[in-house]
């Protein structure tokens, strides 16, 4: 059986803060409001909704009136060429930040994945050529449990109360990288093993090799944290997606009328959309719905390891 008081530690019930959902459930998917854009970009798409349905009943009034005054009350149209070059412009310039949005993530994705994997092989080489490592898994779930929180910029660590000695856990609160205190203690459990004679000083290599890889793996996410889209670009996107919305009513109402504020709400949900979802992933770490599961992924190390550790006993 896996260490109880290392699983007691984390509370292993899944919490998934990425929601997980069925893709060939058409209509479920479809019908979802949470994780969705939706309650970003309404009120936006309402207001140029509205702002459009102003526009064509201001334009039938002007339209009435007849005469050379129903010409110059009447809305200018603007040429549509133009604003559709315009828009064409802008939709690759939101498509590239939606990609350059998911490659973070996706990396961030990969950097967890091989924190699981390195956590894996860690515990199961310490529990077969120095074990008991009990102590070293609880140290291992420690580690990845604090990666997480810092990412999230909590300073809570609480959830390792009963992974590490206290002073340890005292030691990372004070800290101002709170992982690398983790990360010294695995070290430090390497060259115990190491002057006790079980581990000689390739192995000791190879096991400082990997605890170096987790600190590796953190740095990537840090990175990924701290670099955000430039600003420059993310404001750019957001004024030239403005100018185009604004302007676009002035495009359709003399055109199709009463039909202009369906059209510019369609377009706007659309467009808005895009740039919202590319917002909402540029940061993987957090815990909104659409955020990598880093608490399903710290609970499957923490028993991943746990198990190897407690195998050793067999």
């Amino acid at each position: 059986m896996a260490d109880s008081s290392l699983q007691s530690g984390v509370g292993l019930n899944i919490l998934w803060d990425m929601i997980n959902y069925d893709n060939k459930a058409w209509w479920r998917v479809f019908a979802s409001i949470r994780g969705t854009v939706v309650p970003a970009v309404i009120v936006r798409t309402a207001v140029l909704f509205g702002f459009t349905l102003v526009l064509v009943i201001y334009n039938k009034i002007a339209g009435g009136l007849g005469g050379e005054l129903a010409t110059k009350l009447t809305l200018p149209r603007i040429e549509g060429l133009a604003h559709t070059i315009l828009g064409v412009v802008l939709g690759l310039l939101i498509v590239f930040r939606t990609n350059s949005s998911y490659d973070r993530f996706w990396e961030g994705r990969k950097l967890w994945g091989a924190m699981v994997n390195t956590s894996r092989n860690l515990a199961r080489s310490a529990a077969v050529f120095a074990g008991p490592a009990e102590d070293f898994a609880r140290l291992i779930a420690a580690y990845v449990i604090t990666v997480k929180r810092t990412l999230r910029s909590d300073k809570d660590l609480s959830e390792i109360d009963s992974l590490a000695p206290a002073e340890v856990i005292q030691r990372a609160k004070e800290a101002g990288n709170p992982p690398s205190i983790l990360a010294y203690q695995l070290t430090e459990w390497v060259r115990q093993k190491r002057d006790e004679g079980k581990l000689d000083a390739i192995l000791a290599a190879q096991f400082e090799e990997r605890v170096g890889f987790l600190v590796d793996y953190q740095g990537g996410c840090e990175r990924i944290l701290k670099t955000p889209i430039p600003f420059v670009y993310a404001v750019h996107i957001k004024h030239l997606l403005f100018v185009y919305l604004v302007t676009l009513p002035f495009v359709l109402v003399p055109m199709i009328g009463w039909s202009a504020p369906l059209a510019v709400g369609i377009i706007a949900f659309g467009l808005l959309g895009i740039e919202d979802a590319g917002v909402e992933i540029e940061d993987p770490f957090g815990d909104d719905p659409n955020d990598l599961p880093l608490d399903d992924i710290c609970n499957v190390i923490t028993r991943d390891t746990s198990a190897m550790a407690a195998e050793a006993k067999r």
